[in-house]
C-alpha cells in the first residue's frame, strides 16, 4: 500500500479523487492501492527548552544561551493532532512506500519530514511537486514522482530557518525581558525577522517626527497655455555619467552618454526668484528644440506574491495576511497557482499550456458576464507572443509566476475575485503588444535682460538666459493598457504631462486639457512668468504594501524591476512569512495602524532603542541570512556552518548584553498596567 500525505484535508480530497482512493475511513481515504492522509499544517514543532532541560524551564540570565546539543522534535499538544498523528504513524509504519504531497516549498518540505521522523517511517519516500492542484497537474504530477533525496537541501534550509528562528528567539526574548523589563509579565518579544522588520517602521517614523521642512522657490513660464519650468545643467550627473561611461570602457564594454543631464531650478530665497522673474518678464520666449522620440512599454509582470499582497494592498486595502488567504483559497480550488512564489516568470514548458487557460479565461464568467472574452477575443486565431520578458527558465526555480490555471471559477467571495481578477489580467496583458507612445520635449529660454524691445533673432548662446523645458507623452497605441482600461481614471489616449524623472511623474508641461499644441523651433512669444513657493516633504510613513516592498529589499528603495530581482537574494523573510511577521507585530502591540500607515507604539520604539546590537535590528544584516539559506537550499551553503554561525552570535549577544551598566528599561504599556489590576 502506498500512503501519500497532504498539508490539508481539501488537498488530500483532490488527490485521492485523482487516484482512485474514494473510499472514506478514519482520518484517510482508500482505494486503487493507495491510502491518503493528511496534517493540518503543522503537527510537530522543535522542543521547548525544558524538554532539553529541566532547568530551562526557569526564566533565569544564568542559563543563557540555551543551545542544545541535538536539536529535537516533538508533537503539539493538540488532541486532535494528536489523534490525527496516530492514524498516519499507523499507516506509515506498514506501508510500501510513502509519497510527500506536503505543498511544494520549503515550509511543505519541512512540515512533512517532521511527521515522517515522528513516525519513524522506513519506507521508500517519493515527491509530488507540482503548481496546480488541476486534475490535470494531479495526474502528471503522479506521472513524474521525484525521489525524496532530491529535496534534501530544500529540507535543510527549512530545518536551519527553524533552528535559526528558535536558538535567536528563544535566547533574545529572555535576555531582552530579565535584562529590560520593568514589570512583571512584562515579555520582550525578539524575532530574528520581526525585529528588523520593527526597527525599519521605527526608523521611518523618527525621520518623519525629526524631519526639518526646507523652503524654496521655483520658477515656471505659461507659453500657449503650456506650463514650462526652470531647468538648469545638472553638472554633478553628467560628472557621474561621464565616469560610468569611462568605467564601462575600461572593461571593455560600450556605454553610450546620456548627453546634456538638466534638472529643475530652485532658488533659495524669494528675493532670489523675484530677481530672475523680474529679468524675465518682459522678454520673449523662444522655443530652441522641439524633440520627438517614440518609445514603448511593456505590460506589468506577472504576479509573485509580493507584488501581488502590494497591490491589493494599495487598491483594496487588502492586508498581507488577508491577500494570503485569499490566493491560498484560490489556489485550493484549483482556480490560480501556486502562490508563495518569489518569481514573476514563467518556464517555457508553461507556454503550450497557455492557450487553454486562455480559452477557460473566455468562457469565464461573472454576474453572466464573460468579462475576460472581449479581452481574450483579440489574441485568438494566432499563435500567442512568447516574450523574454515572461518566458525565462534561467529567473524560475521551484515555482513559477502566479497565474490562472483555466478552470472556470465559481463560488467566489467579493474578495476572492478581486484578486482572482489581478492575477487574470496580469496574464491575459502579458500575451499583448507593448503600449507604443509619442514622447515630445520641448525646451525654450528667456534672456536675462531688461530689453523689453528684443527679438528672437538677436537672442544668442552667449547671452545670460533661462532655459524651460515641457516634455509630453502621448499614447499613439494603447497595446495591454486595454485590459486594465476598467480601472483607469482617464483617458490615457490623451497627451499626458511628465516630470522631470520621465514617465509617471509630474510638475512640466501641464495644460488645462491634455492636449499639447504643436511647437516649431525658432518660434517665439510673450509669457507669463510665475514663481511659486515650494516645501521639502516629509518621508511618508509605511503601508504594508511599502514595508513589504521595504522587507523584500532589505530596506532599499528601489523602484526598478531588475534591481529589486537582484536584491530579492537579501530579503528579510520568505514571501510566505512576510505577511505572519506583521501580523506578529501588530499582536504583540509593537506596531499600530492609522488608517492605511504604520506606526510603532511606544513600546515599539523604545524596544529598538535599547538593543544596540545591530545584528538584531539591521535589515541588510538579517537579509544576509536569508542569502545564506537561500544558498542552502540551492546547495551553496552548509546547513551545519551557518547553524554555528548563528550560535556563535546569540553567544556573543548574551556576553555583550550582560555586561551592559546601564539602567534602560523598557516602559510598562497601559495595557499591561491594566492586567496587573485585574
Amino acid at each position: 500500500m502506498i500512503v501519500c500525505i497532504a498539508e490539508k484535508p481539501s488537498v488530500a480530497k483532490d488527490i485521492a479523487r485523482v487516484l482512485g482512493a474514494n473510499s472514506q475511513r478514519d482520518g484517510y481515504m482508500e482505494g486503487n492501492g493507495y491510502q491518503v492522509t493528511w496534517t493540518f499544517g503543522h503537527l510537530c514543532e522543535l522542543k521547548e527548552p525544558h524538554e532539553y532541560y529541566p532547568q530551562w524551564k526557569q526564566w533565569s540570565l544564568g542559563q543563557l544561551p540555551m543551545i542544545p546539543p541535538r536539536f529535537g522534535i516533538k508533537l503539539k499538544a493538540d488532541k486532535g493532532i494528536e489523534k490525527q498523528f496516530g492514524i498516519i504513524e499507523r499507516l506509515m509504519q506498514a506501508a510500501d512506500g510513502i509519497v510527500n504531497c506536503g505543498d511544494a516549498g520549503q515550509e511543505g518540505e519541512l512540515i512533512q519530514r517532521w511527521v515522517m521522523q515522528k513516525a519513524k517511517a522506513k519506507c521508500p519516500v517519493k515527491r509530488l511537486w507540482i503548481s496546480s492542484l488541476t486534475e490535470e497537474a494531479i495526474r502528471e504530477g503522479f506521472q513524474n514522482l521525484k525521489d525524496q533525496s532530491e529535496y534534501q537541501s530544500l529540507y535543510e534550509a527549512g530545518l536551519a530557518r527553524a533552528i535559526g528562528d528558535w536558538t535567536l528567539g528563544m535566547n533574545a526574548t529572555r535576555l531582552y525581558t530579565l535584562k529590560y523589563r520593568q514589570g512583571q509579565g512584562q515579555v520582550l518579544s525578539i524575532g530574528r525577522v520581526q525585529t528588523p522588520t520593527l526597527a525599519l517602521i521605527v526608523r521611518r517614523q523618527e525621520e518623519i517626527e525629526n524631519f526639518v521642512p526646507r523652503q524654496s522657490w521655483v520658477l515656471s513660464t505659461l507659453y500657449r497655455d503650456v506650463k514650462f519650468s526652470a531647468i538648469a545643467r545638472d553638472e554633478d550627473a553628467e560628472a557621474e555619467d561621464a565616469a560610468q561611461v569611462a568605467e564601462a570602457a575600461k572593461a571593455g564594454k560600450t556605454q553610450r552618454s546620456k548627453g546634456p543631464i538638466y534638472k529643475a531650478v530652485e532658488y533659495n530665497t524669494e528675493a532670489e526668484g523675484k530677481d530672475v522673474l523680474e529679468s524675465i518678464k518682459n522678454n520673449l520666449f523662444t522655443v530652441i528644440s522641439v524633440n520627438k522620440k517614440n518609445g514603448t512599454e511593456a505590460s506589468p509582470r506577472l504576479y509573485d506574491l509580493t507584488s501581488l499582497q502590494v497591490d491589493c494592498n494599495k487598491k483594496f486595502g487588502f492586508s498581507a495576511d488577508t491577500t494570503l488567504q485569499l490566493i491560498q483559497s484560490l489556489y485550493e480550488k484549483k482556480f490560480t497557482t501556486y502562490p508563495r512564489v518569489d518569481t514573476t516568470f514563467l518556464p517555457d514548458d508553461v507556454y503550450p499550456k497557455c492557450p487553454q487557460i486562455m480559452n477557460g479565461l473566455f468562457l469565464t464568467k461573472f454576474a453572466g458576464v464573460q468579462v475576460y472574452a472581449p479581452l481574450v477575443k483579440p489574441l485568438g486565431g494566432k499563435a500567442l507572443k512568447k516574450s523574454k520578458k515572461v518566458f525565462d527558465n534561467s529567473k524560475v526555480t521551484d515555482h513559477h509566476a502566479i497565474i490562472p490555471t483555466g478552470v472556470q471559477p465559481n463560488g467566489l467571495s467579493d474578495m476572492e475575485q478581486k484578486v482572482f481578477d489581478l492575477v487574470s489580467r496580469a496574464f491575459i496583458a502579458a500575451f499583448y503588444d507593448d503600449c507604443k507612445f509619442e514622447m515630445t520635449t520641448v525646451m525654450g529660454k528667456v534672456p536675462l535682460q531688461n530689453d523689453s524691445q528684443q527679438t528672437s533673432s538677436e537672442q544668442d548662446e552667449t547671452k545670460p538666459h533661462i532655459l524651460f523645458r515641457a516634455t509630453f507623452k502621448r499614447i499613439t497605441d494603447e497595446g495591454w493598457k486595454v485590459v486594465f482600461k476598467k480601472t483607469e481614471s482617464a483617458d490615457v489616449t490623451k497627451a499626458s504631462p511628465l516630470g522631470e524623472t520621465g514617465v509617471g511623474a509630474s510638475n512640466l508641461g501641464e495644460t488645462g486639457d491634455g492636449v499639447f499644441p504643436s511647437f516649431v523651433k525658432g518660434e517665439s512669444g510673450p509669457h507669463t512668468p510665475t514663481l511659486t513657493e515650494k516645501w521639502t516633504s516629509p518621508p511618508k510613513p509605511y503601508t504594508e504594501a511599502t514595508l513589504l516592498r521595504a522587507m523584500e529589499t532589505a530596506g532599499k528603495l528601489v523602484e526598478s524591476e531588475e534591481l529589486r530581482d537582484a536584491l530579492k537574494e537579501n530579503g528579510i523573510g520568505r514571501p510566505s512569512t512576510r505577511a505572519a511577521i506583521i501580523e506578529t507585530l501588530f499582536r504583540r502591540r509593537y506596531i499600530r495602524k492609522e488608517r492605511t500607515s504604520l506606526w510603532a507604539t511606544p513600546t515599539g520604539v523604545e524596544l529598538i532603542h535599547l538593543i544596540h546590537e545591530e545584528l538584531l535590528k539591521s535589515a541588510e544584516l538579517t537579509g544576509r541570512w536569508e542569502r545564506k539559506l537561500r544558498q542552502i537550499e540551492h546547495h551553496e551553503y552548509e546547513t551545519k556552518r551557518f547553524v554555528d554561525e548563528l550560535k556563535q552570535m546569540v553567544n556573543d549577544i548574551v556576553l555583550t548584553v550582560l555586561a551592559d551598566n546601564s539602567n534602560r528599561h523598557v516602559p510598562v504599556t497601559e495595557e499591561e498596567k491594566k492586567k496587573k489590576k485585574k
